[in-house]
């Protein structure tokens, strides 16, 4: 990997390949991964500068040692809680929804609470087997501010939701997989290198369409089954009244020349 970056205490790592995928990684395996709210601004500024950057194409985030993220160091709990929640500069989940790049979690270990949050808001989620991500806000008293209330019900299910975040329940990435929470589950070994295939897949296609293809999903989620299809419609006139007859025959050229050679391996 080119061109590492940190923040002064490498608790944020920050990394760029030359075709595109940039690696962001929790950098504090000794205290599991836990967020203070230097970390946390940290990783925000970090998703932020991403995002603004016409090199990158996809991110992976990870976490080192034995967790991705065990939530807010709780030691550091009343400076993290009573700061503005509604500050967007500094809260790294409102940084990934607004990230018009693929976000790729890759999980091992343990994705608690706030780590859980960061899991939600990825695009992609591959697990390392036996990767738990738990909800313990009902347990320590924090009220969630960076979506799992409402995200997780959504993904999984209302009842199966409430059941893992009332009884702070372990989910594991294998039943993950079976809600179509998690979407794959590898060998932590393999666990880097199964997002990396998947930040190549994604590489290889056009960026263009991959940006808008990412928000007009993510956008149309949050709304109701017809006026997402009135959205698609919308941008897909959009896209199409925007593009040049050189444009449509470079299109044309590239499907024929795609169609010449051999069908990709599956994921």
């Amino acid at each position: 990997m080119d061109g590492k970056q940190s923040s002064p205490e490498n608790l944020i790592l920050v990394s760029r390949e030359p075709d595109g995928v940039a690696f962001v990684t929790i950098n504090r395996p000794k205290l599991l991964n836990s967020l203070t709210k230097a970390m946390i601004t940290d990783l925000a500024r970090a998703i932020k500068s991403l995002n603004q950057d016409d090199s990158v194409r996809v991110i992976v985030l990870s976490g080192t040692g034995r967790a991705f993220c065990s939530g807010v160091d709780l030691t550091a709990a009343e400076d993290v809680f009573k700061g503005d929640v509604k500050d967007i500069e500094a809260d790294p989940v409102a940084q990934m929804e607004r990230c018009k790049k693929p976000i790729i979690a890759a999980i091992n270990g343990f994705a608690v609470t706030a780590g859980f949050e960061i899991a939600l808001a990825c695009d992609i989620i591959v697990a390392a087997k036996g990767a738990k991500f738990i909800d313990t806000h009902a347990r320590f008293g924090i009220f969630p501010s960076w979506g799992l209330s409402q995200k997780l019900s959504r993904i999984i299910g209302a009842n199966k939701a409430r059941e893992v975040s009332l009884t702070a329940t372990p989910l594991t990435a294998e039943v993950g997989e079976t809600l179509g929470f998690v979407n794959h589950v590898v060998e932590e070994s393999e666990l880097l290198k199964k997002a990396r295939e998947i930040a190549g897949a994604i590489v290889k296609n056009n960026q263009d369409l991959v940006l808008r293809y990412k928000a007009v999903i993510n956008d149309g989620l949050k709304l109701d089954l017809g006026h997402a299809l009135t959205l698609e419609k919308e941008r897909a006139h959009e896209y199409y009244s925007g593009m040049t007859k050189d444009q449509f025959k470079k299109m044309q050229e590239f499907i024929a020349g795609r169609s010449s050679k051999k069908p990709s391996s599956k994921l």
